[in-house]
């Protein structure tokens, strides 16, 4: 199984970018993965948030391939604790799906029609992140899961 993860514009802070790129080589040792960055839309000055999120889901559901599993990482996903991530990761893997494409929105989040083509959707934390910062805390918490299902020493209970 291939993991993607899907994402609008690209990461603006090094410091972010250096930790992302940690765990995407970490990760390598454990899953095919890949990150898809879809340009930012230009113009948004100009845009209402719904006509912003329109755009943005035009160009999320382009990333889609037929028979991908869809996962929004969205603040009103499923709350579940690194073992159940974990636990999330094994069933799929067991699964033998194909892909399995996380998708980070853009500010306002997702539209409708991306809302409607996913298979669920997974939070990170109760907390509100940015949606910079979620993708160094979605690669770490992926990297982790692996590890845990190879029983490895990184994640301590």
């Amino acid at each position: 199984m291939k993991v993607v993860l899907v994402l609008i514009g690209k990461t603006d802070e090094k410091y972010l970018e250096t930790g992302i790129a940690k765990y995407v080589d970490r990760l390598k040792h454990y899953i095919p993965f890949e990150i898809k960055i879809i340009q930012d839309i230009k113009n948004t000055k100009n845009l209402s948030e719904s006509q912003q999120k329109e755009k943005e889901g035009e160009l999320i559901m382009q990333q889609f391939q037929p028979g991908d599993e869809v996962i929004l990482l969205d603040e009103g996903g499923k709350l579940m604790s690194s073992r159940g991530f974990a636990g999330f990761m094994e069933q799929k893997l067991l699964r033998g799906l194909k892909r399995l494409v996380f998708v980070v929105g853009g500010p306002y989040g997702f539209s409708d029609e991306v809302y409607a083509r996913s298979n669920g959707k997974v939070s990170l934390s109760k907390m509100t992140f940015s949606h910079q910062m979620v993708r160094l805390i979605f690669t770490e918490q992926l990297y982790r899961a692996m590890t845990i299902l190879k029983n490895q020493p990184y994640h301590h209970d």
